[in-house]
């Protein structure tokens, strides 16, 4: 899922955790990620310590220390545990869509930690509520760290890790000036917007130019070589389905990526068509309340990275059957109630998927409410937002087309590779 102009990332930090109370087959790893992790022997559940922590290890999971192997991507699409910070600039994927349970344990400073507290004392009761980010995030001041857990489907089998995690009986070695002590708050976060709910300034909603996207926000230094490369870039805010972690992104990002001169595309990935590939998916029952939720989730994401209101919103929907009926008559309830909701809340509507099912799907559909502005893939590897054989030239013209013309590739900018989809923008940005 990409943009003209613009690279994708998942927001991470800046995502709210679910209510915690005390009381799938992961894909193939790429070709050039290197042999570092451990992994539990099927059938041999293991312990590892990490800051005063013991943490349980299902068997068949990686564990990757980050200070070690800091050019690691932060996955949530496969079963592993991730220990420490990431690195600045992690070897990821284009793309990744798709969750299954996984786990970030990273010190607590700075912006890192999360908003919601848990004691050690409530570990072993704390219950994973539902949410629409498929994820838990909260800080535990006696380690000084912040936990990131995800899930697939279920809730109860990331909670399972999570009740078994333990404080070592000696205790945490929290640093001085580092992560939080017991009885500490978490500080509020630094990057907290203070223009939310504020119209974008006097420059124009669109923008013509070369995009990129890739699966988590590139480093600023990073954003800085690519700048002379490309106009605009995309950033995952958030939803069930976002595959990568977001070391980088925080609303501090936002702002100097734009002071860059850079534009902005942000996608929220939440669930998916009944008939698609990823194993979160809305049903053809709940597809209408579903996609007024995702609405919701994604302009309260979208306000916390600072992206005033009156900015598109894109939903990413992966490729679906679309010739089966009741799947895309699910899908186009869903797109209504994602178009009429995030209108509600003051955002611009927007849509990403394949030129062939979804957005054929909703163009030709009539009597729902249809997205402002489009971001269509079909890899022909024509830099062109007209002329798609799928859907006619009229509709989303003018300025509301993005295009994204190839799927992961390396490119190198400015002395820096990554790996990313190419777009091309004639559409609307922030």
């Amino acid at each position: 899922m990409r943009h003209a102009v613009l690279f994708s990332v998942f927001s991470g930090m800046a995502v709210a955790a679910p209510v915690l109370a005390a009381a799938g087959t992961a894909p193939a790893p790429p070709a050039h990620e290197p042999p570092a992790a451990l992994t539990a022997a099927a059938g041999t559940p293991r312990v590892v310590e990490y800051r005063g922590l013991r943490v349980p290890v299902p068997a068949g999971w990686e564990v990757h220390r980050l200070d070690r192997d800091p050019s690691r991507c932060v996955r949530f699409d496969r079963h592993a545990v991730y220990l420490g910070r990431p690195g600045p600039q992690p070897d990821c994927p284009a793309r990744v869509v798709g969750r299954t349970e996984s786990l970030l344990i990273e010190p607590a400073g700075d912006h890192r930690a999360a908003r919601t507290v848990v004691r050690g004392t409530g570990l072993a009761s704390l219950t994973v509520t539902p949410s629409a980010g498929h994820e838990a995030r909260f800080t535990l001041p006696e380690a000084g760290v912040t936990i990131t857990g995800v899930y697939g489907t279920d809730p109860a089998r990331l909670q399972r890790i999570l009740r078994g995690t333990r404080l070592s009986a000696g205790g945490a070695a929290v640093s001085p000036g580092r992560g939080l002590r017991p009885g500490e708050s978490p500080p509020p976060p630094v990057d907290a917007p203070s223009g939310q709910g504020q119209a974008p300034g006097p420059e124009r909603p669109w923008v013509r130019g070369k995009g990129f996207d890739t699966c988590t926000a590139p480093s600023l230094a990073t954003m800085e070589a690519w700048r002379p490369s490309f106009e605009v870039t995309n950033i995952y805010i958030g939803g069930a389905a976002r595959g990568c972690a977001q070391p980088n992104l925080s609303a501090s990002w936002v702002r100097q990526v734009r002071a860059m001169g850079y534009r902005i595309t942000p996608t929220y990935v939440g669930l998916q068509a009944p008939c698609g590939s990823r194993p979160q998916r809305f049903t053809t029952r709940n597809a209408s309340s579903e996609g007024a939720k995702a609405a919701v989730d994604a302009a309260r994401r979208a306000g916390r990275l600072g992206i005033p209101k009156g900015s598109p919103i894109y939903f990413d929907m992966e490729a679906y059957r679309h010739r089966n009926r009741a799947c895309k008559a699910a899908v186009l309830r869903f797109v209504d109630n994602w178009v009429d909701r995030l209108k509600r809340e003051g955002y611009v509507p927007g849509m990403y998927s394949s030129s062939s099912s979804g957005i054929r799907d909703v163009g030709r559909a009539k009597g729902i409410s249809k997205p402002v502005a489009i971001w269509f893939a079909n890899w022909d590897g024509r830099a062109e937002v007209y002329g798609d054989p799928y859907f006619p030239d009229h509709l989303w013209s003018p300025h509301r087309r993005i295009k994204q013309y190839r799927g992961g590739h390396r490119e190198r900018h400015g002395g820096v590779t990554l790996n990313i989809d190419s777009n091309i923008v004639d559409g609307r940005v922030y």
